[in-house]
């Protein structure tokens, strides 16, 4: 491997040599990742540090487009059967491993279906304990036809399968290569970039793939040389990288510089207009409070809860309007299914202060109790301003804070009544939101961590995994969302964005709602 990296290095530079030229002149895309990156083996790529790389390095049978649109990737054809339970997917004869000396000729190798069925067995292993099995966890069956077909069989009908195959989890991978070292280091993909060196806490770089089988206007892909990520952990100092032109791109905004780059309306401040590109629009992340149902809580305190702050001043002072106050449901802004239309909470002063009153009348909640909101260092500024306007409604609210782990840990084994959560879609698919308040996933066999139970959003939920007209799908989805909201499950707080920042001489770059990295059409 040192060998390789070393040829490869030598060879840019006999190139640059030759055009009279140094490697400066190489179009290399860098950005970095301040939360590291522990593994390049897709069937690990729980988090988005990991999903950006194995983005870069795996491909699947499908793939989303910008428009979240489940498009073709190796496979180029599918047919799903009238009973909605065999997928037949037809593979690409184009599609070649990165090159590597474990192949037979030392080149790369075709890919082929048993390659995938080889992929879905090893996602399975529970030697390996792959985060992303339960991808699978719908699949009757699956097997390799012959080389060029595939066929998976579902348990029960599932309309949103496809987006599922689209997560890196379900990447393709050749057995010889991760049978043979470690993968998770020195991994072998198909896609638009290649691995060439590691070295941890300093620099990942990945080269052109010249075998990629993509192509944009009749020009292959990728455009770009090389992708080099850092490992700067410090935002700040990240941000002075980018602003002096040594990043190329960073994603989001940390409180350290969100207001030296944005105005407190969301947009760039006028210095940077000339040197930034920020592109913006609505990310399917839903930040919440949740309640443990089997607390004692009553209906009429978590309603009070939800008119007695104020969303919009809540976004405009602590987060530079980035993000939609939630005034609706838990589907976020960006997907399909999001419903205008309902009548979720906004701030309501006289109408929290009644609903307190009620309950106390009602000797349902005794207003000098306090009620524990649990949440982490980050999103303190948020909890400290819902706990202090709760005051004027005479609830006492008081905010602990546990490390970000300890915090995950505690909701998921449902030792929290009243916590701060998040839920960023796995797949551009309301059900993936949905399915949090299904009784039969209650944690911490499943994501229910409010242990919500309600037999009419349950009949719902199972009527629309078996709905394949979208519209009808849509309707089960904004009253199982309405249901939520009557029953003051959760406390919305507001709908987020994605917010990337990219230098001027950058071209190609492109956002979507699920902010996946896709560097394949980028030019610098």
């Amino acid at each position: 491997m040192k060998l390789k990296v070393c040829f490869f290095i030598f060879t840019f530079f006999l190139t640059a040599c030759s055009k009279n030229y140094d490697n400066n002149a190489l179009s290399i895309f860098k950005y970095n990742e301040s939360a590291g990156i522990s593994t390049l083996d897709p069937i690990f790529a729980r988090d988005q540090a990991t999903i950006w790389v194995t983005n870069q390095l795996f491909n699947g049978l499908v793939q989303l487009d910008n428009d979240l649109n489940v498009k073709a990737s190796i496979a180029k054809n599918w047919h799903v059967s009238d009973n909605a339970l065999m997928y037949t997917f037809f593979m690409r004869d184009d599609v070649f491993f990165h090159e590597d000396k474990l192949f037979n000729n030392g080149m790369c190798r075709k890919v082929i279906a048993q390659d995938f069925e080889y992929s879905f067995n090893r996602l399975l292993d529970k030697n390996l304990a792959a985060p992303g099995a339960w991808v699978l966890s719908n699949v009757r069956s699956f097997k390799a036809e012959n080389d060029s077909t595939f066929i998976v069989n579902l348990k029960k009908p599932f309309p949103a399968f496809l987006s599922l195959l689209s997560m890196q989890y379900c990447s393709v991978v050749p057995r010889e290569i991760v049978e043979a070292r470690d993968f998770n280091r020195y991994p072998v993909g198909t896609g638009p970039f290649q691995f060439q060196l590691w070295k941890d806490g300093v620099k990942l770089v990945l080269r052109k793939n010249h075998n990629y089988f993509e192509k944009e206007k009749g020009k292959p892909l990728p455009f770009l040389d090389a992708i080099a990520i850092t490992f700067i952990k410090d935002k700040q100092s990240a941000f002075l990288q980018f602003i002096q032109g040594k990043l190329d791109f960073i994603s989001g905004i940390d409180a350290s510089y969100k207001d030296e780059i944005l105005t407190n309306k969301g947009e760039l401040q006028e210095k940077y207009k000339d040197k930034i590109i920020l592109q913006s629009e609505p990310f399917l992340n839903t930040e919440y409070l949740g309640f443990l149902m089997e607390t004692p809580l009553p209906l009429k305190i978590r309603q009070a809860i939800n008119y007695g702050f104020d969303r919009v001043k809540m976004l405009k002072y602590l987060r530079n309007n980035i993000g939609t106050p939630a005034n609706q449901g838990f589907i976020p802004l960006g997907l399909p299914s999001f419903s205008k239309k309902l009548n979720g909470y906004s701030y309501n002063l006289k109408r929290a202060r009644q609903l307190v009153i009620e309950a106390k009348s009602e000797n349902a909640f005794d207003t000098d109790k306090e009620i524990i909101l649990s949440t982490t260092s980050s999103y303190l500024d948020l909890c400290e301003y819902i706990q202090n306007q709760l005051q004027d409604i005479g609830l006492k609210v008081r905010v602990e804070v546990s490390p970000a782990s300890t915090h995950r840990q505690m909701v998921a084994t449902s030792k929290l009544n009243f916590f701060r959560g998040s839920w960023i879609a796995d797949y551009p698919d309301a059900e993936n939101y949905l399915s949090l308040f299904y009784s039969k996933n209650f944690c911490p066999n499943g994501p229910n961590y409010t242990h919500f139970k309600n037999e009419g959003f349950d009949l719902l939920y199972e009527k629309s995994l078996s709905e394949n007209n979208i519209l009808t799908r849509y309707s089960y989805y904004q009253q199982m969302d309405e249901i939520i909201i009557k029953n003051a499950v959760i406390v919305p707080l507001y709908y987020d964005r994605v917010l990337r920042f990219t230098n001027k001489n950058i071209s190609g770059f492109e956002s979507n709602a699920m902010n996946l990295l896709d560097l394949k059409r980028v030019s610098k």
